[in-house]
């Protein structure tokens, strides 16, 4: 009779050796192949009347190799189950310890050994000690919304046709090809088109730039014309190159200048800035937009407590994982194999993920988070009203709803994206409650210079 025995080989890191004797196999080895001669179909004989000398030659192997592999799994998979093992992946055969032959003609009792990486027990200790983390309140400030008026004056300003560059707040239209230093540029030369204000060339380009007119050319190197700080962003906008186009030569071809008027304040703009409210004048017009800030301010400081909470609880829980196995299954666990050099390379941001999923799953296993199929139909059915511009109660207004959900059902990768989204929201809300969360008020210039929260926490 078969049997499993177990040794450690490491931390959190064992070996499963399972012993099979031929009765373990050959019986079911006996069957199938009984049960294969029924359905064969092989040129020459009648289905069913295939000698059993013949089939057992030609594909008697194969399936006796199934069912020594079939029953050595089945022997692995109970035994891990009645141990209630919790492992990462799934067991690695041992192949330097499993090189005996299967032979049919010659069955013998059979070892075969696997290894396997245990998932650790541990304490969530920022959790049990409630930990003390900042929500932050980010001011808006009188600058701040008479920056972001400007912004949307310009945004909803129109543009007028110039006959000639002036001034650095001109917009300049162009269209960017590599050439000679003559300017010819070669057949079939791919063109990349542009639009952006002067002031936002580099700065010997902007001089280049000043005078021209619609149709005018000027010829380049953005070696020779931008700074070394100046450099990288205009290879990768405008003319979305890699670190070789520094020294090619580029034609540069203005199209159109167009000169920005923005937007004046008054009823137009505030029906365009706020479709579906009703602005009645500017003191109300600000007040909207200010709320519109707090709102996307909040947002982004509730991101960052997310990930404050985030990356403490990974780097401040002491978890023990079995390097040694989960670097072998990177290697050779995956759809491609992955050498030694790409395992240590990746290995990093793998533990740091695979820690945060056994910190997630532990504190939603006892803590009862989930989400239901009628949540994750609701969250879709929200947002696909309000792209129509209608609320939660709308729905009578869109008929086709229904047949759009049963559609919808059927797209996995949604209903799950969904379903992972609205469970590490409620993952989240509940962490807010497990910490000493203060509360403190900064400017937006401060907030941004705050350092990253990964940097803040790493030491692990």
């Amino acid at each position: 009779m078969a049997t499993v025995t177990r040794e450690s080989i490491g931390a959190l890191h064992d070996k499963l050796t399972v012993k099979l004797a031929k009765v373990d196999f050959m019986p079911a080895f006996d069957k199938t192949l009984k049960q294969y001669a029924k359905t064969a179909n092989i040129p020459g004989f009648r289905k069913g009347m295939v000698p059993a000398g013949m089939l057992r030659k030609m594909h008697g192997p194969a399936i006796f190799n199934e069912e020594v592999i079939r029953a050595a799994g089945k022997q692995l998979e109970d035994y891990m189950k009645a141990e209630k093992l919790s492992i990462f992946a799934q067991p690695m055969i041992i192949p330097d310890e499993n090189r005996q032959r299967l032979d049919m003609n010659n069955p013998e009792d059979i070892d075969f050994t696997f290894e396997i990486g245990l998932k650790p027990e541990f304490e969530i200790e920022a959790v049990k000690n409630k930990a003390q983390l900042v929500r932050y309140k980010i001011q808006v400030t009188d600058k701040m919304m008479e920056d972001e008026i400007e912004r949307i004056k310009r945004r909803y300003g129109k543009v007028d046709a110039q006959i000639e560059v002036t001034e650095k707040e001109d917009i300049i239209y162009g269209a960017y090809e590599q050439c000679d230093a003559d300017g010819n540029v070669a057949e079939g030369a791919e063109k990349t088109e542009d639009t952006k204000v002067l002031d936002k060339f580099p700065a010997k380009l902007k001089d280049m730039i000043m005078g021209k007119k619609p149709d005018d050319t000027i010829v380049f190197r953005p070696a020779d014309v931008c700074t070394e700080e100046e450099l990288q962003a205009f290879l990768k906008d405008p003319l979305k190159a890699g670190p070789e186009a520094a020294e090619h030569t580029y034609r540069l071809t203005i199209t159109k200048v167009g000169h920005l008027i923005p937007a004046e304040l008054g009823t137009e703009l505030y029906a365009q800035v706020f479709q579906n409210a009703d602005v009645k004048d500017e003191a109300d017009f600000r007040e909207k937009l200010n709320a519109e800030l707090s709102k996307e301010f909040d947002r982004i400081a509730a991101e960052r407590l997310e990930n404050e909470m985030y990356e403490l609880l990974v780097h401040s829980t002491n978890i023990q994982l079995p390097v040694t196995f989960l670097k072998r299954w990177m290697r050779e666990g995956g759809e491609h194999p992955k050498s030694a050099q790409e395992v240590e390379h990746e290995f990093g941001g793998f533990e740091h993920q695979l820690r945060w999923q056994l910190i997630s799953d532990k504190l939603m296993a006892e803590n009862g988070i989930n989400v239901s199929k009628e949540e994750v139909e609701r969250d879709v059915k929200t947002r696909v009203l309000a792209y129509f511009g209608l609320g939660p109660d709308d729905e009578d207004e869109a008929p086709w709803m229904e047949g759009y959900m049963t559609k919808i059902a059927k797209d996995e990768k949604m209903m799950e994206e969904t379903f992972r989204r609205l469970l590490y929201a409620k993952l989240f809300t509940f962490l807010q409650t497990q910490f000493f969360i203060e509360e403190r008020e900064i400017g937006e210039e401060e907030f941004f210079k705050l350092q990253d929260a990964h940097a803040a926490h790493h030491h692990h």
